[in-house]
């Protein structure tokens, strides 16, 4: 492995790299944050897509190589560096955390990213309200699972790879203006894991291109 410091390209509301950003923390690795405004369209510039071509964020330099996609990125960490592991042993409960992981990172929250927003407002469609509906429907699914599923957290009573994908689509969620209390188990599970130092180091608020008056507002009563 390289002796280099990782890099993260990141931007502080994005919810990918939320996730790579609490599991860095969780696992103990130092890293430079380099931030990518997307609001900007800084991920359209050729000096970023040439290291990530899908112009998305989080784009992670480690080991000597450069990884894309946050999921992908999640399980490289857990595979190169097991300690205080994110999956548990069982492989039945492993398969439950990458359900969970699934349900976020496939079908519910690509569905409301800034992409697709902008599409749907540039043709004239309510994006808030289809943001809605998205977050909405995938919750319900996600709330029935973890009510199979959970402990403390949504798998038993670690903290795994589906609790890192958890916690920032709640934001996003909140962002939204959706009713927490129709799912409490994911209110829950999010309030719990939002008083644990990885994932309160990694909160958007916490990152050095979060602008000052974002830093004022009380997020953690949103949830």
């Amino acid at each position: 492995m390289s002796s280099e410091k990782p890099v993260l390209h990141s931007f502080y509301m994005s919810s990918c790299s939320w996730r790579v950003r609490t599991c860095l923390n969780w696992k103990g690795i130092d890293y430079e944050y380099c931030p990518v405004n997307v609001l900007e369209g800084s991920q359209n510039k050729e000096e970023y897509s040439e290291i990530n071509p899908y112009k998305f964020v989080p784009t992670l330099k480690i080991d000597g190589v450069v990884l894309n996609q946050s999921v992908a990125i999640l399980e490289y960490l857990e595979e190169t560096r097991p300690e205080k592991s994110l999956l548990p042993k069982d492989p039945y409960k492993r398969a439950l955390v990458r359900s969970l992981v699934q349900a976020i990172a496939g079908d519910i929250q690509p569905l409301q990213n800034l992409r697709p927003l902008q599409y749907i407002e540039s043709t004239g469609g309510n994006k808030i309200e289809w943001a809605v509906y998205c977050i909405t429907q995938g919750f319900e699914g996600v709330e029935k699972q973890l009510a199979k599923t959970s402990g403390k957290y949504c798998v038993g009573d670690e903290v795994t790879l589906a609790d890192l994908c958890l916690l920032p689509q709640v934001y996003n969620a909140n962002w939204f203006g959706i009713e927490m209390a129709k799912f409490p188990l994911i209110k829950r599970i999010a309030n719990d894991l939002s008083e644990l130092d990885a994932f309160k180091k990694a909160h958007p608020q916490n990152q050095i291109d979060c602008p000052d008056k974002e830093k004022n507002k009380n997020f953690r009563a949103f949830i």
